[in-house]
């Protein structure tokens, strides 16, 4: 099941997992244990010699969830999904879109000077989850994603999840901008960010 369906925000979940049919709650724990690995991992720059491209993507997504929901793992989604009051693209436009992004991402990277890189994080981010290109675990593979851009870019790791519901409205606005390419909020956001390491 799709982690942005429209179900009120105080109902329970479940998600059909090879460990049986668990809640959200229950499978959380286990999802934490395998994107702190992944972390690790980008910490100590195991992945540095790779591309940022579709295929390492790909393996974050198939690294959080590849032995709990192997249907799902590390492929874009084929289904239609609604993410709040956004609907992302349909199926069929995601391998094309990320091409895309993967394309733009890398030529924002390559030119990135100071003037640039908050812009270029802002994209990053935004973009990934405009696409939304997973049927799950959308939020967990972006912030590792970007995780891995900061480090490349010798930044210190951020806070990325919000931690107070207004920092999550702040975060969400910003989403909500960047969705109609207004990337000033999410740049903001960024700047708010890099201060506070």
């Amino acid at each position: 099941m799709a982690e942005d369906s429209t179900r009120p925000s105080h109902a329970t979940r479940f998600i059909e997992t090879t460990r049986g049919i668990l809640s959200y709650s229950q499978l959380a724990p286990l999802l934490a244990e395998r994107v702190l690995r992944i972390q690790q991992d980008i910490e100590d720059g195991l992945l540095a010699v790779r591309v940022l491209d579709e295929s390492l993507l790909l393996d974050f997504h198939r690294a959080i969830c590849g032995d709990i929901t192997p249907d799902l793992a590390g492929r874009f989604r084929i289904c239609e999904v609604k993410v709040g009051h956004h609907s992302p693209p349909l199926s069929y436009q995601v391998p094309m879109l990320m091409r895309d992004y993967f394309a733009d991402l890398n030529v924002r990277l390559s030119a990135a000077d100071e003037n640039l890189l908050l812009e270029t994080l802002a994209f990053a981010e935004g973009r990934l989850l405009f696409i939304h290109p997973f049927a799950d675990y959308n939020g967990r593979v972006t912030r590792l994603w970007l995780a891995e851009i900061l480090h490349r870019k010798e930044i210190p790791p951020v806070e990325l999840a919000p931690t107070t519901d207004a920092a999550r409205a702040n975060y969400i606005r910003a989403l909500e901008s960047a969705d109609k390419m207004d990337w000033m909020p999410l740049v903001r956001l960024w700047q708010e960010r890099l201060e506070n390491t």
